[in-house]
């Protein structure tokens, strides 16, 4: 696992409780509300229905304390864990409709960030012989950005800048409304402290942005001779990323090239959820 695993407490509670909101409103849960007793006491466990990587630990136990503090739970793996059909990942004991009007929305988390981590630990098996960094990026779902990232270092990956205020990543839409890669740079530069990272298509963009002081580049959406060239003759001391169009069939050709890093937006935008169940037990 990463070294970044950490979820913003405040980022996490508001989180919580917008989506809490979002599925109980006013009214809470009023199938629950009408058929169980109001004392009525259970236990459950979450159940893994399908492979995969565990993630979300945090976010689905904030979910189920945030309803009710007093219920008990018992996480019996952590963030990380191996996933087949039928491990046991919790079990939860309580009143039965706190547990319930909690499940759906606990779950959810459970089960996206867990196809976040799936997802980007086969792109870091794919990088890891090459010693190249897997990077997410800011192609996030709105408001899920902070869990989301932490299910990309549950899974092995980096984390990128974390949104538009921690660092400078100059495009090609900025570049075309300032005169070009070197006006941009040399504007950043002389307002900024921060590293300059330049998004590039070509190698003579490459090498416009290094000698403008940059000392990233992002080489986008390149074919793989071009990231072969674009690595052999990259700048000194200049830090080279490959993005754009990756998938786990291409992942290890880019790799065995050795730029620094590749980032992947599928990390985050377009993962499967593992399947995950809550099974009310028996009494």
């Amino acid at each position: 696992m990463n070294d970044d695993l950490q979820i913003d407490p405040g980022k996490l509670k508001l989180l919580v409780q917008r989506a809490l909101l979002e599925d109980l409103a006013d009214a809470g849960d009023v199938t629950s509300n009408h058929i169980l007793g109001a004392g009525q006491t259970t236990t459950a466990q979450i159940v893994a229905k399908s492979a995969g990587t565990l993630a979300g630990r945090p976010v689905a136990d904030a979910v189920f304390r945030k309803m009710d503090e007093a219920l008990e739970i018992d996480w019996l793996l952590d963030d990380g864990a191996k996933l087949q059909p039928g491990t046991v990942v919790a079990e939860i004991s309580g009143l039965a409709h706190s547990i319930m009007a909690a499940e759906r929305v606990a779950l959810n988390f459970l089960q996206h960030l867990s196809g976040v981590a799936t997802l980007t630990a086969s792109f870091v098996e794919a990088c890891k012989p090459h010693g190249v960094q897997l990077l997410c990026t800011r192609k996030t779902i709105p408001n899920l950005r902070a869990v989301q990232r932490y299910a990309v270092a549950v899974g092995g990956g980096n984390l990128h800048r974390e949104g538009l205020y921690d660092a400078i990543l100059i495009k090609t839409n900025h570049c075309k409304l300032v005169g070009g890669i070197g006006e941009a740079v040399k504007r950043s530069k002389a307002r900024s402290p921060m590293e300059v990272e330049v998004e590039v298509r070509t190698l003579d963009e490459m090498k416009e942005a290094a000698e403008a002081g940059a000392e990233r580049v992002l080489l986008d959406n390149a074919d793989l001779d071009a990231v072969g060239e674009a690595v052999r003759t990259k700048p000194q001391g200049v830090f080279l990323e490959v993005s754009g169009g990756v998938s786990l069939d291409t992942v290890g050709d880019i790799a065995a090239l050795k730029p620094d890093a590749i980032s992947v937006g599928r990390l985050t935008h377009s993962v499967t959820a593992v399947d995950l169940a809550l099974h009310v037990k028996v009494q």
